[in-house]
């Protein structure tokens, strides 16, 4: 790659791979994202190389970042026409390019089908695509993440390049703050607005963070963007750098994700040479360069205070606030920590201008960097859904359309289940029940309803999930990675976990919910860092909206989403067909029949996993709970 020493040379140089770029050349995309690669992705791609040298066809084989449709993987584009393929494997491969690339046929077992059966060709018509609007993903799927060239040839640097040669510091932050960008991390401070404190903080050197730390389980958005665009994130950076007038810069990034710390360590390497990182970045006196630190996986070191502690080599707690990071981080000195998904947006804003970026999403900025939400969001949507995967939609869409239009509604939804809470949020949000589907998602809006938007985890959950056993589950989680320093949080949540453990053994008291809304009370208002002041939100949510299911559990001892171990049962009715399956797969051989015959269920050896209930096709087990398995089984 030749390296660029002035801005009009790195302008160059982008020109002449864009010009390079054959929009109408064959190419075959295949998700080489961590999801698909552990469905095989690696040897489909070694497959299709294989075979076009060897058919010495002129066909190339990109090896993309994540497309987002994760459990419809191996996913394979064909473009230019755009044909959508899933789970595709290595012996599609030569049925591929003699049927679809060579005549035109569609292979319809290798094609998306939803719920009601209707077909899907193209990428752009499955509905999980169709109604996202990428902007921070419109890359990933068309750009092999280890090749500058290919950013480039989609325009990548060209911001880096307008700014180092028409802006001064000063514009760059006033356009991000007219842009109304907040921060993606959770929090949803005005990005403008935190560069500009740092700017005119005292002190050098300066320091500028990309959180990639993402501790929400079942969250992998910012480790898709940085495996699938490494150079989209640091575009951002280099810019957020030269406004806050930093030198050197960090990415603070969980070392369980090998993938993305590889193609981002490439990336660096391929920006140090084309001349963008390090001393004297093209020729205008600006130098800054990035260092790579790995996280060891502790939740709270998303917390910002609390991941420069971790990046110092201290134990990773929260800081007292005030001095603010602005004033006084890293070593003592101002330091501006924004998440991977808030420099991402960057690049766009500087090349697409602030009208365009204000035009999406909801409110008005134009007075109040706080007045709105603008720009899109990436969610991870998981759970009692049809499609799961990550979706970028506009900011102010409602849950429906997330959940219904792209997600393609609730899982089993013939078999009559239905939609009942959704958690924005990640472990720390709240659980929002069917009566605000139509809500629009934004950070406000979000807040109303006792949840927020956080990093952008997204739980669907449908009328056999327990909510009790939710917030019990979530109260556990933050428990263990809760870093202890201050009372509120550690105490609290280790006394919300006795009470709600109790509970979903049937062993609950009408006090307990007042005392569970107390000690989140005195959590939100008490707690040092953002996990303690937000970890009673599923715990108050959920007593909020479905305070009649504590009740229950309570009262009757009835979980109404039968999940609860302590309170339901497994029972064999007289539908049974003695078809042998659920003995089968029984792991305790707690069921015993002969073939053709009624089964019986023993409870002394049942340890209540469902193993029975999801194999049985003829609807002859069922979950019992309070007053049923008394009436049933005499208990």
């Amino acid at each position: 790659m030749e390296k660029a020493t002035t801005p009009q040379a790195l302008l160059g140089i982008i020109e002449n791979h864009e010009k390079a770029r054959d929009p109408k050349a064959v190419r075959v995309s295949v998700c080489g994202g961590t999801g698909c690669k552990a469905s095989g992705a690696t040897p489909l791609i070694e497959a299709f190389r294989s075979e076009i040298a060897t058919r010495k066809l002129d066909i190339e084989v990109i090896s993309t970042g994540c497309h987002g449709f994760c459990e419809r993987g191996p996913l394979v584009v064909l473009h230019p026409s755009g044909v959508f393929y899933q789970k595709v494997k290595p012996k599609d491969v030569g049925e591929i390019l003699d049927k679809t690339l060579a005549k035109g046929e569609i292979i319809p077992r290798l094609q998306y089908r939803d719920e009601n059966r209707q077909v899907y060709e193209k990428e752009k018509d499955v509905p999980f695509y169709k109604h996202q609007e990428r902007i921070v993903f419109a890359m990933n799927g068309h750009i092999d993440p280890t090749r500058l060239d290919h950013y480039l040839s989609m325009g990548g640097y060209r911001a880096l390049a307008k700014v180092l040669s028409t802006r001064t510091p000063e514009e760059v932050i006033d356009e991000v703050i007219r842009s109304g960008l907040r921060g993606r991390g959770g929090a949803g401070f005005p990005a403008g607005v935190k560069w500009k404190y740092t700017r005119a903080a005292a002190g050098t050197p300066k320091y500028v963070i990309c959180n990639a730390d993402e501790g929400d389980p079942g969250a992998f958005m910012d480790r898709s963007i940085l495996e699938g665009n490494p150079h989209l994130v640091l575009e951002g950076m280099i810019i957020g750098a030269f406004a806050i007038g930093s030198t050197e810069g960090y990415v603070y990034v969980r070392n369980e994700y090998p993938l993305a710390i590889e193609n981002l360590q490439l990336a660096i390497s391929q920006a140090r040479e084309l001349g963008i990182l390090g001393e004297n970045i093209l020729g205008t006196g600006f130098s800054f360069d990035v260092k790579i630190n790995r996280g060891g996986g502790a939740f709270v070191c998303g917390e910002a205070t609390a991941l420069v502690n971790s990046i110092e080599g201290k134990r990773g707690m929260p800081r007292t606030r005030p001095p603010r990071l602005a004033e006084k981080g890293l070593y003592g000195k101002p330091t501006n920590i924004n998440n991977v998904e808030t420099w991402a947006n960057v690049p766009y804003i500087i090349n697409r201008g602030v009208e365009w970026f204000t035009s999406i999403g909801t409110g008005d900025v134009s007075k109040n960097p706080w007045g709105g939400s603008k720009g899109t969001k990436i969610f991870s949507l998981v759970g009692k859904v049809n499609n799961t995967g990550l979706v970028e939609v506009p900011m102010g869409i409602s849950l429906r359309k997330i959940v219904f239009d792209i997600g393609g509604g609730i899982k089993d939804s013939k078999k009559g289940r239905t939609f009942k809470a959704v958690q924005t949020g990640g472990p720390s949000g709240g659980c929002i029940p069917a009566q605000y589907l139509d809500h629009p998602v934004d950070f406000d809006e979000l807040s109303k309803l006792g949840s927020m938007m956080g990093s952008g985890g997204m739980i669907v959950m449908d009328d056999h999930t327990c909510m009790v056993e939710v917030a019990r589950y979530f109260v556990d989680f933050l428990k263990e990675e809760s870093c202890g320093k201050c009372t509120p949080c550690r105490e609290g949540l280790r006394r919300m976990s006795e009470i709600l453990n109790r509970m979903v053994r049937g062993e609950g008291r009408h006090e307990d919910l007042e005392l569970l809304e107390d000690l989140g009370s005195l959590m939100e208002n008490a707690s040092v860092c953002g996990l303690g002041e937000s970890a009673a939100n599923p715990v108050l949510s959920t007593i909020k909206y479905f305070k009649s299911e504590y009740e229950h559990h309570i009262e009757s001892g009835l979980c109404d989403g039968r999940q609860c171990i302590d309170l339901i049962r497994y029972h064999i009715s007289d539908a049974c067909t003695g078809c042998t399956i659920c003995a089968k797969k029984c792991p305790t051989g707690a069921i015993t029949g002969e073939n053709k015959q009624l089964h019986k269920l023993d409870q002394a050896k049942c340890v209540r996993c469902g193993v029975c209930y999801d194999a049985c096709n003829f609807n002859a087990v069922s979950i019992l709970s309070g007053a049923e398995i008394r009436e049933k089984l005499g208990e």
